[in-house]
């Protein structure tokens, strides 16, 4: 089916045309419209507000009453790769050859013009150019009354590059947490089943060391699943920060001692608390997130001493007080090509374990605390991680 059919409409260029010279004084005839406006029943070529069609990122076609192209914008060029000077004027169906899935014609079996009488449009959904080449499409009908004859349909059109994006980060995810998730839960399955198969057989001993191996593997799948949770209310906009006071000097001693407990030495940690720091309101929990990973990144992945300085800083354009901390190490340092990605999903400085989510937790809970941060190489080569927070006082207490 060819939708639209009869002599084409006066068809209008996608492109601007330069401006006519106004009429003389007293020239103008009776009932003529005004220099600038369009002809009566002509779509208005600036669009609404003064935007042009191909203003719009989307692509923008618009048929007329009887299905002839009025609007094919430079959007719409690019997804189709169909030039609008040879779209406009072609019947709706051949400006786009449309297909669903199945390679069945999508106009023929939509039929805008001689469908139901109730039909506003269709929503969006994915559909083939010729070649095969997936676009996402919406329509609108648009009619004078509610069950009135189609008087224009409008179709909007977009790439699907950024949900395939989407559904690769999605699928990214999804491959990492299964990956995480089985080395774990393998142990724990083997560990209780062999102690509930063989308890007799163990000592005291080694049941305690099996049941530590379970313990810290749990551990370890319950910092995972905080993770994605992290994720999930980072990338919906729903991370909650519940303000205290909080003595950012004692928490970085509480995650020195972590480590320095955990075997490392004591010399291997600088801390430098400059004086008069502002107060600081934050997330106690946040906080000591923010720290754990940037410590943890810095003694993992870094070498040599790794320095934690904290001082007052001024943040944003207004220069409201604030504390900035900075975490940095005397490894090899992150390259330089690398320095974009650092905060993204996934991203690993070296093979040495991880799930590549940590940083990308960070910056989005330093951020949902108003606060930015930054990478960059330090002093002695090592990666140097600086993050400012606002002082954040409730506004009830200004």
């Amino acid at each position: 089916m060819t939708v639209g059919t009869g002599r084409p409409a006066q068809a209008r260029s996608a492109a601007p045309r330069a401006a006519e010279p106004p009429p003389a004084p007293g020239t103008e005839e009776p009932g003529a419209p005004e220099p600038g406006s369009p002809a009566p029943g002509a779509a208005d070529p600036a669009g609404f507000a003064g935007i042009h069609p191909d203003d719009l990122p989307d692509g923008l076609v618009i048929a007329d009453a009887i299905g002839r192209v009025v609007t094919f914008n430079a959007a719409a060029s690019r997804i189709t790769a169909v030039p609008g000077t040879k779209a406009l004027g072609l019947p709706l169906d051949q400006a786009l050859p449309l297909e669903d899935l199945k390679g069945r014609r999508w106009w023929a079996l939509t039929d805008p013009y001689g469908g139901l009488a109730t039909r506003r449009g269709q929503p969006e959904r994915n559909l083939l150019l010729p070649g095969g080449r997936e676009v996402l499409v919406s329509a609108r009908y648009v009619r004078e009354h509610p069950t009135g004859p189609v008087r224009r349909v409008v179709v909007c059109l977009r790439g699907t590059e950024a949900r395939r994006r989407t559904e690769r980060s999605h699928a990214e995810l999804i491959a990492t947490v299964a990956h995480e998730l089985r080395s774990p839960l393998t142990s724990v399955k083997g560990f209780t089943a062999t102690l509930l198969g063989k308890w007799e057989r163990f000592n005291d001993e080694q049941k305690r060391l099996m049941l530590e191996t379970v313990d810290a593997d749990a551990g370890r799948i319950k910092r995972l699943i905080a993770e994605l949770l992290d994720i999930s209310r980072i990338d919906s906009g729903r991370l909650e920060v519940r303000r205290q006071p909080v003595d950012i000097a004692a928490a970085i001693g509480r995650h020195v001692q972590v480590h320095t407990t955990g075997g490392q030495s004591p010399d291997r940690f600088f801390v430098r608390i400059r004086p008069e720091l502002p107060p600081l309101w934050a997330d106690p929990d946040k906080i000591d997130q923010i720290l754990g990973n940037l410590l943890e990144n810095a003694v993992r992945h870094g070498e040599g001493t790794v320095t934690i300085e904290v001082a007052p800083a001024k943040t944003g354009d207004d220069g409201e007080e604030g504390t900035e901390v900075t975490v940095s190490d005397e490894g090899p340092g992150i390259p330089e090509e690398s320095m974009s990605r650092v905060f993204t999903r996934f991203w690993r400085g070296s093979k040495r374990g991880g799930t590549g989510l940590g940083l990308y937790i960070v910056k989005g809970v330093v951020e949902a605390h108003g606060g930015t941060i930054t990478v960059g190489r330090g002093p002695r080569g090592g990666a140097e991680f600086r993050f400012i927070l606002p002082v954040g006082t409730p506004a009830h207490l200004l």
